[in-house]
């Protein structure tokens, strides 16, 4: 059997049109460096001077010209004449055949080319010898070699991250201007569901969706705003989807968007305001809703467990992203052989949860996680890789070549 739907619009389309909608949030504010973690930057950031700011030595050792080095291995004898550590440079006098003891960091003096590192030297009194080679200019960090004067150090649309943080400070910013992070509210949908600690009754499910959303939501850089879970009811529906639209700038729902009686979220957003897509041939995932209540945008996603992970890493993390100003990114894709066979029915393209590994050659090979169903979470707690499969493959043998998308963020 197939699997085609020509109600679903292809995955490529449906994020295209999506993030061709979006644009980021006009809202800036400045923040002291530290506080700029995980955020987005709002504007190019350029560095006031080089970086670092003088020629420095890389190692300890001895600063000296290359020009009183003796070539090849023959030893070079050289008078120590002075120190300079990081913090306090050496201010005299360098004459001919002579060097000074450096430490990493050091000012190397004007008219020094070359540090000698210290495991290559002894020292007597203040004679330095070396009988090693060397080479000119070696284990000097040139001013600027990093960065330049005038250079975008930092480049709008960059999230700032470990390195980013240490690099503002490089250049001498204490604070920085960001984006705003959007707001994200969300709910489950469902009389069948039960919060975490309370009673099942036969049918009675545990809300997990809630959770999973928080943590990527968390995990996106956005501000979550929990609302709770909605009953099988048009009316609380609608009166959700409106504090939800009031309070931020996308609300994210899971269930209710299919196609069952009991199913009020499309019913609901076409009253409040327009759905711009429905379902996506994909797999798992394929009631997926998007539209626009006022000025906040809507994300319908499935309720089984895996679909809303699922979902929510394909659509709704590149749309936060958007959102919040970062530059688009391509995930991470390569090539593997899958150690057993893989079933599949063509129709949509599908995203099956598999384990990466590498072989005892060094070559990657990936399997399965077992059991695809959508509504499985131990196959998204047991995989790190989503193995791609396209719209129109079937089932796979063994040994088959595959694009594999090893997981980010998205855990």
């Amino acid at each position: 059997m197939a699997d085609f739907d020509v109600a679903s619009t292809p995955y490529e389309e449906a994020l295209s049109s999506i993030l061709h909608r979006i644009t980021p949030v006009a809202e800036t504010e400045r923040l002291a460096i530290r506080d700029a973690i995980h955020r987005v930057v709002a504007e190019d950031i350029y560095a006031d001077q080089n970086v670092p700011t003088d020629r420095n030595s890389a190692m300890d050792g001895y600063a000296c010209r290359y020009s009183d080095l003796a070539e090849k291995n023959a030893e070079s004898r050289l008078r120590l004449v002075g120190t300079s550590a990081a913090g306090s440079p050496f201010t005299g006098e360098i004459d001919k055949g002579c060097c000074i003891r450096i430490f990493t960091g050091g000012v190397v003096p004007d008219g020094l080319d070359t540090v000698v590192m210290q495991e290559d030297c002894s020292i007597s009194e203040d004679v330095v010898t070396t009988t090693n080679s060397h080479r000119l200019g070696q284990h000097i960090r040139q001013s600027g070699e990093d960065i330049t004067a005038g250079e975008i150090a930092l480049s709008k649309g960059r999230t700032i991250g470990t390195a980013e943080l240490g690099l503002l400070a490089s250049v001498g910013r204490a604070e920085v201007l960001v984006h705003r992070k959007p707001r994200v509210a969300f709910f489950s949908t469902g009389d069948e569901l039960r919060a975490v600690g309370e009673k099942l009754n036969p049918g009675d499910v545990y809300d997990s969706n809630r959770y999973t959303l928080y943590g990527m939501l968390q995990s996106a850089g956005v501000e979550p705003v929990d609302l709770g879970v909605v009953r099988d009811d048009l009316e609380q529906t609608i009166a959700a989807l409106r504090v939800g639209a009031s309070k931020a700038d996308v609300v994210v729902t899971s269930a209710g968007a299919s196609v069952g009686d009991a199913d009020f979220v499309k019913q609901a957003l076409e009253k409040l305001g327009e759905l711009t897509l429905w379902k996506v041939a994909m797999k798992p995932g394929r009631p997926l809703a998007f539209g626009k209540i006022d000025q906040t945008w809507f994300f319908g996603l499935p309720g089984n467990p895996v679909s809303v992970m699922v979902t929510f890493d394909k659509f709704v993390r590149p749309a936060l992203n958007r959102l919040k100003g970062e530059k688009p990114s391509i995930p991470i894709r390569l090539n593997a052989r899958i150690a057993k066979p893989i079933r599949k029915r063509p129709g949509r393209l599908e995203f099956q949860r598999g384990i990466l590994s590498f072989d005892s050659s060094g070559e990657p090979v990936v399997e399965s996680t077992g059991n695809q169903s959508s509504g499985v979470l131990t196959s998204m707690s047991r995989a790190n890789c989503y193995i791609v499969l396209p719209l129109a493959s079937g089932d796979l043998d063994a040994g088959t070549t595959v694009t594999v998308e090893p997981f980010e963020a998205l855990l």
